[in-house]
């Protein structure tokens, strides 16, 4: 949903009707994960997506419906390979879809205003980059927005908030979405969807060259907030890199001693200038960050190991290093290096082999 969340802002603030459908369970091969969204105007008007194609005119037809009742649908979507006019995955999966129907003209707490008012304050803390949860009870539509220290809307069931609110705070937390089943002490069950929108991931590209220029188009395309760093400023400059988050003229490692880092930043170290190299992958091996790789020749790559060591980096903490960085894809150009930078940051990040997938076997997308 955060994907499409200018639109729907206008849609909720001109006072018009949509549904909303989301991707709420995944089992087997799918095109897309949990949390993908597509949203269908009353006037027809189609937003996103949910599978590439496969189920999207059912989807449709289903929004439709949803909108015309006013009335939330859940539905699956599976393949039968016996029945060829079967709506369903061609590859084979199963998607769960939840169509929520939102009208802001229904201003009640229990109708669909609520919910409207939940999703325009989760989007717009969304698009200010502030880390927000929409906690959706998939029985009756009631919506929850969750930020680190507020929230709007609710579940319905007061007894029921409060652990709603905990369990998708502890969500956020983990930047994971899904669907949890929650009660209250001696009541039932309800089914509640948790969609995580965090704060972008960090990618930290010191060295102001044209590769760096190349990598931050990509890094952007990918979702990262991107920052490219340089002591030099004669070269580190808005103007060469215009896709960047941030442009900082700082000598790297002591930008890099002052910003937080987690398991999903990206530090990518593009110098290939031992003076600039080894006191940021001195800073960078010894914190948290989920890749951390080096551009230069192995040549260049045994040079600065042996610096690393003197520097005292211990073996353990090198083997984060990827270095020479990328996967080998023959590519020169700095589009092609940024490329085989990107390709090696996804596959480390879903704990894909990078091997072709003509050579492998067996599911394409593991869930």
């Amino acid at each position: 949903m955060r994907e499409i969340a200018d639109e729907l802002l206008r849609w909720i603030e001109a006072g018009e009707r949509f549904v909303v459908a989301s991707i709420v369970g995944v089992r087997g091969s799918a095109p897309r994960d949990v949390g993908a969204t597509a949203a269908v105007h009353s006037d027809g008007t189609v937003l996103g997506s949910l599978s590439g194609g496969c189920v999207e005119g059912a989807v449709y037809s289903l929004a439709t419906r949803a909108l015309s009742d006013g009335e939330p649908l859940r539905t699956s979507f599976d393949h039968d390979p016996d029945d060829p006019f079967a709506v369903g995955l061609t590859c084979g999966g199963e998607l769960d879809v939840y169509l929520h129907p939102v009208d802001p003209a229904d201003d009640s707490p229990a109708g669909s205003g609520g919910t409207a008012a939940a999703l325009s304050w989760a989007l717009r803390s969304a698009l200010r980059g502030e880390p927000v949860a929409v906690a959706r009870m998939l029985d009756s539509g009631r919506t929850l927005a969750v930020g680190a220290e507020e929230h709007v809307g609710g579940t319905g069931i007061d007894e029921l908030d409060g652990t709603v609110l905990a369990e998708t705070r502890a969500m956020l937390g983990q930047d994971v979405s899904g669907t949890r089943r929650l009660c209250v002490p001696g009541g039932r069950e309800h089914p509640v969807f948790v969609e995580s929108w965090n704060t972008p991931p960090r990618m930290l590209v010191f060295g102001a060259i044209d590769h760096a220029a190349a990598l931050a188009r990509m890094g952007k395309f990918l979702g990262y907030h991107v920052t490219v760093c340089d002591a030099r400023p004669v070269f580190t400059t808005r103007e060469r890199f215009p896709e960047a988050d941030e442009v900082v003229v700082r000598w790297p490692h002591e930008y890099l001693a002052e910003v937080g880092t987690d398991q999903r930043s990206v530090v990518c170290v593009l110098t290939h200038d031992a003076k600039f190299d080894v006191p940021v992958l001195r800073e960078a091996l010894r914190r948290p960050a989920g890749y951390v790789g080096a551009l230069g020749s192995r040549r260049t790559h045994a040079d600065r190991l042996d610096r690393l060591r003197a520097a005292g980096l211990t073996e353990p903490e090198l083997e984060r290093l990827r270095a020479p960085i990328g996967l080998d894809l023959g590519g020169r150009t700095p589009e092609e290096t940024a490329v085989s930078i990107a390709a090696e940051i996804v596959a480390l990040r879903n704990s894909g082999s990078a091997r072709p997938l003509t050579r492998t076997s067996g599911p394409i997308h593991v869930a």
